[in-house]
């Protein structure tokens, strides 16, 4: 058996409600979403299986993981923050909260260790502003940290909770991504993945659909091409590249 890493999009959050509510900093759940955690909760049948959980470390996908996931929180397995895993763009319910806050909310409960000081900076310049390079380079590392998390451990089963656009990027599977304001993943959609290269020495650690949760959503769909995936991930980028110069243009003006 080789690793498995399901991917979790967040539950509703308060920005999902509007455009406006997207101008909100750090956004909490909806009460729909925290029903969306509950409804994951019951559906997922591998709580005792999983042996690690990550999270952004976003308050949304945070919450998410402890709810959805709570049988395994409650069995000792504690949500890991993981700062290359955040949203990509720049709006501020896709910016982060500074880590003394999130320490204050969530305690002991999250491990913070890698939330340091400007993982939430995602001005011009940064490791985290949305352009190509930076986009390509942090999905990387965030495959290449879960690889070396269950590395020597064949029956791992791992969570990351995270958001609809990055997951895009994650997966290098850009199908739907234009179709719900930036992603093609519903709130709380869970899909399994296994890493496509079993000796460990792809340098992208990239990641490949498991057949049955591939089965269980596409049924005898074709997958894209590559060149379709490309053209998707190009035209995806324009869009975020618009919406990230309209927002530095309006703070200058």
């Amino acid at each position: 058996m080789a690793p498995i890493i399901h991917l979790v999009r967040h539950a509703q959050g308060v920005h999902n409600l509007s455009r406006e509510n997207q101008e909100i900093s750090d956004p909490d759940l909806t009460p729909l979403g925290l029903e969306q955690c509950a409804e994951l909760r019951k559906k997922f049948d591998a709580h005792d299986k999983l042996t690690h959980l990550v999270a952004s470390p976003i308050r949304r996908t945070i919450y998410t993981c402890l709810h959805a996931f709570e049988p395994a929180v409650k069995a000792g397995v504690k949500v890991i923050a993981l700062p290359d895993a955040q949203e990509v763009s720049t709006l501020p319910c896709d910016i982060g909260s500074d880590p003394s806050k999130l320490k204050a909310e969530f305690g002991d409960s999250v491990d913070l260790h890698l939330v340091t000081e400007g993982w939430n900076d995602k001005s011009r310049g940064s490791k985290y502003y949305p352009n190509p390079a930076n986009l390509e380079a942090r999905t990387r590392d965030a495959r290449v940290w879960l690889r070396e998390l269950v590395k020597g451990n064949d029956d791992a089963q791992v969570v990351l909770v995270t958001h609809g656009g990055i997951l895009h990027f994650l997966t290098e599977d850009f199908q739907g991504v234009l179709i719900n304001r930036g992603t093609g993943w519903n709130n709380v959609e869970l899909r399994s993945y296994e890493f496509a290269d079993p000796t460990g020495q792809d340098p992208g650690a990239s990641l490949k659909e498991t057949q049955p949760s591939w089965r269980s959503r596409r049924g005898s769909a074709i997958p894209l091409t590559e060149t379709e995936q490309q053209q998707l991930r190009q035209a995806f980028q324009t869009v975020l590249d618009e919406e990230t110069k309209k927002r530095e243009e309006a703070v200058v003006d």
